[in-house]
């Protein structure tokens, strides 16, 4: 008895969008990354739509909610970080390279108010983002792991650490944001000392504080926000 082999019906191909579908997307996702730069995760589609200059129903027809509209937004961001943090294992210097990441981390989130956000949300609940983070973490610890082996970290420092010291200087940048923008390379400076081997030279800080005015003015733009 002779045996039938069928083949399986094929998957649709994707249909591309129509040109004006096509424009009304690449509007929409420019808008949302605008808001989201200047204003965090905070704002709905509706301000999208708004800024984008086109409807809610052409929000919504491209993307069914917020969660995938963050994600078009930053995927793009937060997988170059990840690549980043494997780009600087090739620097011949150790803590050359982890300055080099770091760096990079914390000026991208310093002009992007919504890539802050978004990188404390990386996990189970937004599973574009889990294989970025899968390949992060890793990276991350072993810049670290570098680092510290070379005698240029404290010996205690752990890749932990750099978690939360990005994010204590994205807070400094949000907070002065509206009347020093640069000063969270003076805190990034004095972080990095912090976790550094004693016997190696510190961090210069090439940026100054704020004044004590722009301290207030900071904290009531930031109360402002809150409100």
């Amino acid at each position: 008895m002779n045996t039938v082999t069928t083949k399986a019906p094929a998957a649709p191909a994707t249909r591309p969008l129509r040109a004006d579908a096509a424009r009304n997307q690449q509007r929409i996702l420019e808008a949302a990354r605008e808001l989201f730069a200047t204003r965090g995760l905070e704002i709905t589609l509706d301000d999208v739509a708004e800024h984008a200059g086109v409807g809610v129903g052409t929000v919504y027809r491209r993307f069914s909610n917020k969660q995938d509209l963050i994600a078009g937004v930053f995927e793009k961001h937060v997988d170059d970080m990840a690549g980043q943090a494997e780009l600087a294992l090739d620097n011949p210097d150790p803590w050359q390279g982890l300055v080099q990441f770091f760096e990079y981390m914390c000026r991208h989130m310093a002009e992007n108010r919504g890539l802050g956000e978004v990188l404390m949300t990386l996990d189970g609940q937004q599973n574009r983002f889990a294989c970025v983070r899968e390949r992060m973490e890793p990276a991350v610890t072993k810049v670290i792991d570098r680092a510290r082996d070379a005698g240029e970290l404290r010996p205690d420092a752990e890749a932990q650490d750099f978690f939360a010291t990005i994010h204590m200087v994205d807070w400094i940048a949000d907070f002065a944001r509206t009347v020093h923008p640069e000063v969270w390379r003076r805190y990034f400076s004095i972080m990095l000392d912090g976790l550094r081997a004693d016997s190696r030279p510190r961090q210069p800080l090439t940026v100054g504080p704020m004044t004590f005015e722009q301290v207030h003015e900071a904290k009531s733009a930031c109360f402002g926000r809150r409100r």
